[in-house]
């Protein structure tokens, strides 16, 4: 396992972003683990996960020249990941939008700098359904900008639904091309949970879930 992805994994569980038990997700499953970014929380926290962040993007050699947050919790990770990009000598521009138009001052849903001829990674938390991932893709799309590729904390790997094989990441680049890069996914907690004495009584569960669950393999 990369050494990004044990950290995340490590980080994510002392922000208590990553936790054990029995979770309704809004799927209707049950699941014995659930992800929560907005548990990162302070500014040590993002700093770290941003950190993590840059290691997979740069691991994947993506080319790209913007940042883009989908609103609410891309905004906080891709202002944080600007920072951090910054801090390692790479100074990049930054955008994210609002939810609804604002109709006085500058007006529209773009913050930020300009798409227009941009390659822009797009930084989110999780892709679930993949809805706002592609609402954002349009808004980039709308405004000149080209889709490099989405960057996501956690991948879980499991079935859109029933009878559907691929994952909602899987889904979304078959049908738009454009690649997901997950810091962690589903394989890696359960290798970092194996190798853990204090998770490793979680692993069965965890098996059992993406037994039931799990998406066919990239």
């Amino acid at each position: 396992m990369q050494p990004y992805r044990r950290r995340f994994l490590a980080l994510a569980l002392q922000a208590q972003a990553l936790r054990f038990g029995e979770f309704t997700l809004k799927s209707g499953r049950s699941s014995p683990y659930f992800f929560n970014a907005g548990r990162f929380d302070s500014g040590a926290a993002l700093a770290s996960l941003a950190g993590c962040y840059a290691d997979a993007i740069d691991a994947a050699g993506v080319d790209f020249d913007l940042l883009f947050g989908p609103a609410y919790k891309g905004i906080p990770l891709a202002t944080a990941l600007a920072c951090e990009y910054a801090r390692r000598g790479r100074d990049l521009p930054l955008a994210f939008n609002r939810k609804e138009a604002k109709d006085h001052g500058e007006g529209g849903r773009l913050i930020g700098a300009p798409l227009a001829g941009r390659r822009v990674l797009v930084v989110d938390d999780v892709i679930t359904a993949g809805t706002a991932v592609r609402e954002a893709l349009a808004t980039i799309a709308a405004a000149g900008g080209s889709p490099a590729a989405i960057a996501i904390a956690l991948d879980r790997q499991e079935a859109v639904a029933a009878g559907q094989p691929r994952s909602a990441a899987q889904a979304l680049t078959a049908d738009t091309g454009i690649a997901v890069i997950a810091v962690a996914t589903l394989d890696d907690l359960l290798a970092f949970a194996g190798e853990s004495a204090e998770l490793v009584a979680q692993r069965e569960r965890l098996l059992a879930y993406r037994a039931r669950y799990g998406c066919a393999a990239a």
